[in-house]
């Protein structure tokens, strides 16, 4: 694997990689040697080279030497020896300190995107180019993926399951090294070792800034940890600021099956995750209203605001969430940092608790709550409605909540969609609840269903559109 960049002075990938463009280092691996390298170093161009040096015997001497079968098990056994997984290994091992981030010498330099080119000429890719294109381009990479041939001289033997892979962009380095950490075996889909829950930890860690946004993120993770269906689910749980962008995550897998060698995934295979279908029903319905001002309350990591704000007539966004690390989530996704400030000027993201009177919920034409309020103990319902309709009053809220009876169409699905869901309301108790509301604090409201309309079970997820009396309702 090569990783090239043009940045001046571009020798300052040596500084990034805490590896000196003038000498060859040597690491040893348990299943042979990574070299790093540097092909060319110069002020204009730097291009840094691992090598794994795979070595086979090694790799087959690794059972006790007094275990009944060490004389055979030398040569034959039943281990996966995957290349890609062993150098993804090595990369996390070789650019343990790149992959933080950390650099004492050039450490603005580190925290900056800058132009990368990184080339990987046979890479295993189960899905072939089409496969490494929706994995890198979310990231922000320009994907050129090539399939490489079985031979070049019998083109009747078609294509093997490698690809030729360079990916170009303005990346920060450590979020490029953390991507090929987590993908290169995920594009394989194969791992030379045992995955156990520790696999979980190494997941989060490394796509802590980018897997929980990425559209491929239940392919991933189920690749990444080998198809293990408890470890899948606990891993996008965690994932999941509040819960609310898992449950698409719990329908039977049907991209893949473990061990094709091809994704079996066609268009009219792929269904529109439900989260991004609660969104729509939500951004829908603020549209349809006369409402020039919103707040996100319960806003976790921001992917509602990040869409209020793409609407220049939404004059005035407001992100309200007890989380702090999801409001620190919500200012990356959001690139509060770089926003431009006209855009800046429309938006407030605060912490607060939503059963608890605020002034800052105050003002607005309009207040959405998707996915919160079965996070909120039974108890304290009383609490929410009251600082919401009681002492806020917007014009309109919005909110969404799962069907519990729709739970049925879950087949993996033992209990509630998230072990932080303190309840799941029915059709009718939800109706109920909604209806208490109205009464009490002066609204209207109007059921919709979010998702496909199970005739049995209704939709997965159920939505009301509260009026206040006497507003400006559309």
């Amino acid at each position: 694997m090569t990783i090239s960049t043009t940045v001046r002075p571009a020798t300052d990938l040596g500084y990034l990689l805490h590896k000196h463009p003038d000498r060859v280092q040597e690491f040893t691996q348990s299943c042979g040697v990574a070299r790093v390298f540097y092909p060319e170093a110069n002020e204009d161009r730097c291009t840094a080279a691992l090598l794994l040096d795979v070595d086979a015997i090694r790799l087959a001497r690794t059972s006790g030497r007094f275990a009944p079968d060490y004389t055979l098990g030398q040569y034959v056994n039943d281990r996966p020896y995957a290349a890609s997984s062993l150098l993804s290994v090595a990369l996390a091992d070789v650019f343990r300190t790149a992959r933080t981030g950390r650099c004492t010498m050039k450490p603005e330099l580190a925290s900056t995107p800058i132009p990368l080119e990184i080339s990987l000429p046979a890479l295993p890719c189960r899905g072939g180019p089409e496969l490494a294109e929706r994995l890198f381009a979310p990231l922000g990479w320009n994907v050129e993926a090539r399939t490489v041939p079985l031979d070049d001289a019998f083109p009747e033997w078609g294509d093997s399951r490698y690809v030729r892979l360079t990916l170009r962009g303005d990346i920060r380095l450590a979020d490029a090294l953390n991507h090929l950490y987590v993908l290169l075996p995920v594009l394989d889909d194969a791992k030379h070792y045992w995955v156990a829950s520790d696999e979980i930890d190494k997941l989060i860690r490394a796509g802590e800034s980018w897997l929980a946004e990425h559209p491929e993120r239940a392919l991933i993770t189920r690749r990444y940890l080998r198809h293990q269906s408890a470890l899948t689910r606990s891993a996008l749980e965690r994932l999941a600021e509040l819960g609310d962008d898992v449950e698409e995550e719990l329908e039977p897998p049907v991209d893949e099956e473990p061990g094709n060698d091809a994704v079996l995934e066609t268009d009219s295979m792929v269904t529109t995750p439900l989260n991004l279908l609660r969104r729509e029903a939500v951004l829908g319905a603020l549209g349809k209203l006369d409402a020039r001002t919103i707040i996100d309350l319960g806003c976790g990591s921001g992917q509602l605001v990040s869409a209020l704000l793409e609407n220049p007539g939404f004059t005035k966004i407001g992100g309200a969430d007890v989380s702090t690390r999801a409001l620190t989530l919500a200012a990356r996704r959001l690139r509060l940092d770089r926003m431009p400030e006209r855009r800046r000027d429309r938006l407030h993201l605060f912490q607060a608790a939503l059963t608890y009177t605020d002034h800052r919920f105050a003002g607005y034409d309009a207040a959405v709550l998707m996915e919160v309020v079965e996070h909120i103990d039974p108890p304290r319902l009383t609490a929410l409605e009251q600082v919401i309709f009681g002492t806020a009053r917007p014009g309109h809220v919005i909110v969404t909540t799962p069907n519990s009876e729709y739970n049925v169409r879950y087949t993996d699905l033992h209990g509630m969609r998230h072990r932080d869901h303190r309840f799941e309301w029915s059709q009718a108790e939800f109706r109920s609840w909604a209806s208490k509301v109205c009464d009490v604090h002066g609204y209207t409201v109007d059921f919709r269903p979010v998702g496909e309309d199970d005739p049995e079970v209704g939709p997965p997820t159920q939505m009301a559109v509260f009026a206040r009396v006497g507003g400006d309702n559309v």
